[in-house]
């Protein structure tokens, strides 16, 4: 009879003497909740209005009406694209509290049957990571120049070389990479108390530009939207182009729902979005009282307070910091999910906490993306024109998952969702369109960017898969009887031989190599096999004793996100192995298909050093693969 032991995360609640106020603990945890979601999840949006209306005014005449249907535009994308796509119907989507791409292609594969439905929903969510993972390029190097062009208004140094500035930003983000291995959980403390100040600042400075001109609160009505559409045709819709900015970090609010959870996040936004709107209508107010500025809201800062200004602007540089600190986070934990899926090949990975299991480091990502980030801006060289190549990648995250959430609530008992969320679909896909006309003038970078990693994506599938069809693995009973006439002749080595699989019941041919050609067999033979579930978080074990003689079973179930102690958890399954068996394939192909997953598959770490087994104890066995 299988023997099953399941872990789990348990929560420990200690009470003490004296009367506590209880309202007090909860108005306590309320705040800290919020204030730790300003630090984590909305330092991407809430950096969005330092470059937003600056890029929009050097496209459009900075008219009265048109600021006022400029204005309306931000708000109401603020309404549809964040609010209701993200705040609203994603977010009350979720398993075991997580969010994003992966969690809506894990909810939709256990509503559809295998086929072309399913084969499409598993491409979009190919393509959603890989569009996140490009973001993650562009979101730090557009966010940190635009904040660095911010010394241009500091008197005295209006005429700052183009080139020092770059080489200022440049040396921001190398900083910012270089501290990645340390790991946020000691800064992620300070996070939000900066955020709530940078969004404080945003409030106060927009307030005080509106009492100037308070008749742009009328663009608060739709009704300026519209008719600014209207009245501009089609240079008016290509508008949305950069109208977009305003929400990049929008899908932050459900990719990172599983670290704070739904609550803190949703009320966070309240607060984040009266900061963002008052910001951007005195923004407009600015803009039309002075027509001629071009950086909007350091201009506007400056003219309210120049004592303040330089302050102000080291704040805006911390929090394009902490924009981007967040965004590769995010990368590190997309591309941990792609790894743990078996989408993307094995990378090393560190864990930079022992208690926040979302704290790791990919040393190769984080020094591939400093490297693109640094490329970026020197080949952009302005905010502006990186404007160009920014809002693809966001516009056709946002419109795939608007895909997934009508597919998924059209399976539900809340259809009378569907119709809100085909028409925020709509609203994503018009944007997406707006932002094609960004393509030759930078927008392709984004499609580039993402063309990496979603090649990796498909080569490694595919080759995974290739593979074990090559290996012509052998059936369990089959080797089984093989097994038994060995064992039975006595000659075992004492101890307990440890050998991987993919699954017990399928023998590779390195365990036939070893146990039947080489007879290499132990007093006590355990077959160990590691799957990733659907679920999150979560780790249970299954021993299957007396499988043959001498011969049993582990079976390692864990989440995709479950950073595994499988050391920790052979012991507790009373396993203490002499020597670890793993397979290595060599293989021999002349496609080139199979050439370059062959040359992916060398330059990686092995299943083992992924896992982080003790080196004294492995053993690897080559196998030849013809594919």
């Amino acid at each position: 009879m299988p023997v099953v032991f399941c872990f789990s995360e348990v929560g420990l609640h200690t009470s003490c003497g004296g009367k506590i106020n209880m309202k007090q603990q909860e108005a306590g945890s309320y705040w800290g909740e919020i204030i730790k979601a300003l630090g984590l999840v909305f330092g991407d949006i809430g950096t969005s209005p330092i470059y937003t209306l600056t890029v929009i005014v050097t496209l459009t005449k900075p008219s009265q009406e048109s600021i006022y249907g400029v204005i309306s535009l931000i708000v109401w994308t603020l309404v549809i694209l964040v609010m209701v796509e993200y705040a609203w119907l994603a977010m009350s989507l979720g398993r075991n509290g997580e969010g994003g791409t992966i969690v809506l292609r894990e909810i939709l594969v256990r509503m559809i049957k295998p086929g072309r439905t399913l084969a499409f929903v598993t491409f979009l969510s190919y393509v959603g990571i890989c569009l996140l993972i490009g973001d993650g390029v562009i979101t730090p190097a557009i966010s940190i120049l635009s904040a660095v062009e911010g010394i241009e208004l500091i008197p005295g140094m209006e005429h700052t070389p183009e080139n020092i500035l770059i080489l200022i930003a440049a040396i921001i983000a190398i900083g910012l990479f270089i501290f990645q291995n340390r790991g946020t959980d000691m800064v992620a403390r300070a996070f939000g108390p900066l955020m709530v100040l940078w969004f404080l600042a945003l409030t106060l400075s927009g307030a005080f530009s509106i009492v100037e001109h308070p008749f742009v609160l009328k663009s608060l009505s739709p009704w300026y939207a519209a008719r600014f559409l209207y009245d501009n045709g089609l240079a008016g819709f290509f508008v949305l182009s950069e109208v977009i900015l305003c929400a990049t970090g929008g899908e932050a609010l459900y990719a990172d729902m599983g670290h704070l959870g739904r609550k803190p996040i949703v009320r966070a936004w309240k607060f984040v979005f009266a900061a963002l709107v008052i910001n951007y209508l005195g923004q407009g107010a600015y803009i039309i009282t002075h027509p001629e500025a071009k950086n909007i809201l350091f201009g506007m800062v400056r003219s309210e307070a120049v004592i303040l200004y330089i302050p102000f602007l080291i704040l805006t540089i911390i929090a394009t910091v902490i924009a981007s600190q967040a965004l590769i986070s995010g990368v590190f934990s997309i591309v941990y999910q792609g790894i743990t899926t078996r989408i993307l090949p094995l990378l090393k990975v560190d864990y930079t906490s022992t208690h926040l299991k979302s704290q790791i480091y990919i040393s190769s990502i984080n020094w591939a993306l400093l490297v693109a980030v640094i490329m970026i801006m020197l080949l952009f060289r302005k905010s502006e024109n990186l404007a160009a190549a920014y809002g693809l990648a966001v516009t056709g995250t946002m419109t795939i998952t608007g895909i997934m959430l009508t597919m998924i609530y059209a399976r539900t008992t809340k259809k009378w969702k569907v119709p809100i969320a085909l028409l925020v679909t709509l609203a994503d896909l018009a944007f997406l369109i707006a932002n094609l006309n960004k393509f030759p003038h930078g927008g392709y970078w984004s499609l580039i960017l993402a063309s990496i990693p979603f090649i990796t994506i498909i080569i490694w599938t595919k080759g995974q898969r290739a593979l074990y069809r090559a290996l012509r693995p052998l059936d369990f009973e089959t080797f089984e009887i093989s097994y038994s006439q060995i064992f039975a002749k006595g000659k075992n080595i004492p101890g307990t031989g440890l050998f991987f699989v993919k699954e017990w019941t399928v023998i590779p041919p390195y365990l036939v190599h070893c146990i039947i050609r080489s007879n290499i067999i132990y007093e006590r033979n355990v077959l160990i096999s590691i799957a990733r579930t659907d679920e999150s978080y979560g780790v249970a074990t299954e021993l299957k004793n007396g499988l043959s003689i001498g011969l049993d079973a582990i079976e390692i179930r864990a989440g995709y996100k479950e950073i595994l102690d499988i050391e920790g958890l052979l012991k507790a399954n009373g396993i203490t192995e002499k020597v670890i068996f793993y397979g290595i394939e060599d293989i021999e192909t002349s496609n080139i298909f199979w050439k370059l997953f062959s040359t992916i598959k060398r330059n990686t770490p092995n299943f083992v050093q992924f896992n982080k087994l003790p080196a004294a104890k492995l053993q690897g066995v080559v196998t030849r693969v013809e594919m």
